[in-house]
């Protein structure tokens, strides 16, 4: 019985965390609460089955914590009314060197990709000369059509006239709304698209036939104009100084064959590391001495 502590009060308080631990009230589990996006494969949903879903599966388990969601549509304002409102600790992936939040070691690096029929000529380049005549689909965020990236550069090539705008965010009454974009390429609506990586190798093997995927080269355009990003989690910049990001960090690098896996099993794109563990496995083996 949990009730009796000695008189002194020195052996009262060492004795006191002790009985609490044995009458089995220790202190309280950790979570590691995650803001996601409830419709947004292959990234997340609310069933649990996109890839950063099953990698912040890996962190939490290596931080021994219990992982809790609050699920928020990524539109504008996602991280003010989530991550920096307080109601959860952990965005699971957003580009590294966004001012509005902290950014772990990077989980992945990948680049918009160009999406075509499996029978087309692999464009590999935003100065291919073909892209003045194709049906080009580019991804378009808000109701306002902010441009991407990629609609930047076309527009500064004078390719506009022949380039239709998909929305990012779509109809989010349906399933994962950003997939329309590749589905107009299956559906012959335009000839070519330029999507963010994970998501075109998702959804490109995803069709019928499957379609190809080939990332745009080289990552930059021009001086100023980025395309290619490294993903990261993301913490609160008023965390603990940085320690929270670097104990995330921990746990990603320590389980990077795992999440290695995950983003090959889910065909992102990357500019970093290995695209197919398997093969990466059977040349450590040739080259092991």
């Amino acid at each position: 019985m949990c009730s009796a502590f000695p008189s002194r009060r020195r052996d009262r308080a060492a004795l006191a965390g002790l009985a609490l631990l044995l009458c089995g009230h220790g202190a309280q589990a950790r979570e590691l609460r995650v803001c996601a996006d409830p419709n947004n494969l292959p990234f997340s949903n609310q069933a649990g089955e996109g890839f950063e879903n099953r990698i912040a599966e890996i962190v939490a388990k290596d931080l021994g914590a219990t992982l809790a969601y609050t699920w928020w549509a990524q539109r504008r304002g996602f991280l003010r009314n989530t991550l920096n409102a307080g109601i959860c600790d952990v965005v699971p992936g957003l580009p590294v060197g966004s001012e509005l939040a902290r950014p772990t070691a990077p989980v992945y690096r990948s680049a918009y990709a160009f999406v075509q029929r499996g029978d087309a000529a692999p464009i590999t380049s935003l100065d291919d000369p073909r892209l003045k005549n194709l049906k080009i689909g580019v991804q378009m965020v808000g109701d306002d059509g902010y441009n991407t990236p990629p609609a930047h550069a076309l527009s500064r090539r004078g390719i506009v006239a022949n380039v239709r705008g998909y929305g990012l965010y779509g109809d989010y009454s349906q399933p994962h709304p950003p997939s329309r974009i590749v589905e107009a390429v299956a559906k012959g609506e335009v000839d070519v698209a330029i999507v963010w990586g994970p998501l075109a190798g998702y959804f490109a093997k995803r069709q019928e036939p499957p379609l190809q995927v080939t990332t745009v080269s080289p990552p930059f355009d021009g001086a100023r104009l980025p395309l290619a990003f490294d993903i990261a989690f993301a913490v609160r910049r008023d965390e603990d100084g940085g320690a929270f990001a670097r104990e995330i960090g921990g746990a990603l690098r320590r389980h990077r064959a795992e999440i290695d896996a995950i983003l090959t099993d889910y065909a992102v794109p990357r500019l970093d590391g290995p695209q197919d563990p398997q093969a990466q496995n059977a040349q450590a083996k040739e080259t092991t001495p």
